[in-house]
């Protein structure tokens, strides 16, 4: 991984999410009322995580399991709620304070713990399942793939997370994103061939005991995300 890349976009991300867009990014994970546009986005990632927690067991008791870029905690909640102890984490402590104040008084049988920082830190420990929506959609390819290859190293079974595919909507977005002034906008959604991926994949020394399980591209109005699954082998 280039470091310098990946610390770079992640503060560019951190700031976003926790200062410019905290509250647009509540409103868009509630049920507050949303635009037109909004409402494609807010639906599309329903069916997201949706799609992936259907790939996680239905019975986490026992289960470790890192929410990485957990947001405001939907799929932290749904997984606490099948039994997993569940460490969620995101750049913003802004939306993980959100995320505590939307905790129900129950949760099952599992249990969540809140946390604000980077979801590559060691200190975290070790998972059976890894949940990554939307979390690495902003970081080049390569980049990607290592931080990928870093949870990786820690997690026992599987991992689910998403990539933005490259069609040509998005394409041009990003073509025009890198041309026109960035302002206070969202930092720039990088697309990646599915084809492409794989082939990193196959290449990362780190990831020889992982195999490609399912994909499911998932799109919405202005929301496009491709549903992955890695399995340890």
């Amino acid at each position: 991984m280039d470091n310098t890349s990946y610390q770079n976009r992640r503060g560019e991300v951190e700031h976003y999410f926790d200062r410019t867009a905290a509250q647009t990014w509540a409103r868009l994970t509630s049920d507050a009322p949303v635009s037109g546009v909004r409402a494609t986005v807010r639906a599309g990632r329903d069916r997201m995580r949706t799609t992936l927690l259907s790939w996680l067991p239905q019975d986490l008791r026992g289960r470790r399991v890192l929410d990485a870029g957990c947001g405001t905690g939907a799929a932290s909640i749904e997984l606490a709620r099948r039994g997993a102890e569940v460490v969620a984490i995101d750049l913003s402590p802004t939306l993980v304070g959100y995320a505590r104040e939307r905790l129900p008084e129950s949760l099952g049988p599992g249990s969540i713990d809140f946390r604000s920082g980077d979801m590559l830190d060691p200190a975290l420990g070790r998972f059976d399942h890894v949940i990554a929506m939307d979390s690495v959609i902003h970081y080049d390819a390569p980049d990607a793939v290592a931080a990928l290859s870093r949870l990786a190293e820690r997690t026992s079974t599987s991992m689910v997370f998403t990539f933005a595919p490259r069609t040509a909507l998005l394409s041009l977005m990003w073509t025009v994103g890198k041309v026109f002034p960035r302002g206070d906008r969202s930092p720039a959604i990088v697309p990646v061939a599915p084809e492409q991926l794989r082939a990193l994949m196959a290449a990362h020394p780190g990831l020889k005991d992982w195999q490609w399980g399912r994909s499911e591209r998932i799109s919405s109005g202005f929301y496009t995300s491709q549903a992955t699954e890695w399995k340890r082998t």
